[in-house]
């Protein structure tokens, strides 16, 4: 065989190949896909100001993002693709003063902050 026809027939095949991604085939289970931290409201609202790094930490988890340019906050993201390729994204920040907790930011509030 010709070497030209085995890149032909090889550039064919992957050419092949790549195609049946684009197709979605029926009965074909997709799953959601989650990375980064889960955070809930519920465990927002555990969360008082003037708690330590360790007691946030104990409540959230180790968050996603620690800066390293400011120690002093956390970042938690969550991001979420559902079976139909749509993304979602949730973050969440708590800022510290030494080590005592000061503030929060984010897509959930604590209950009874101002």
């Amino acid at each position: 065989m010709p070497s030209s026809l085995k890149i032909l027939a090889i550039a064919g095949l992957c050419a092949l190949l790549g195609a049946c991604s684009l197709f979605k085939f029926p009965g074909v289970h997709r799953i959601e896909v989650q990375q980064g931290n889960i955070v809930t409201q519920e465990m927002v609202d555990q969360l008082k100001q003037g708690m330590t790094r360790r007691q946030v930490r104990f409540v959230l988890g180790t968050p996603l993002v620690e800066d390293t340019f400011n120690p002093n906050r956390w970042d938690y993201i969550n991001r979420v693709r559902d079976p139909h390729g749509e993304v979602t994204q949730k973050r969440f920040t708590v800022y510290f003063e030494g080590d005592k907790l000061v503030a929060t930011s984010g897509d959930w509030q604590p209950a009874g902050w101002q």
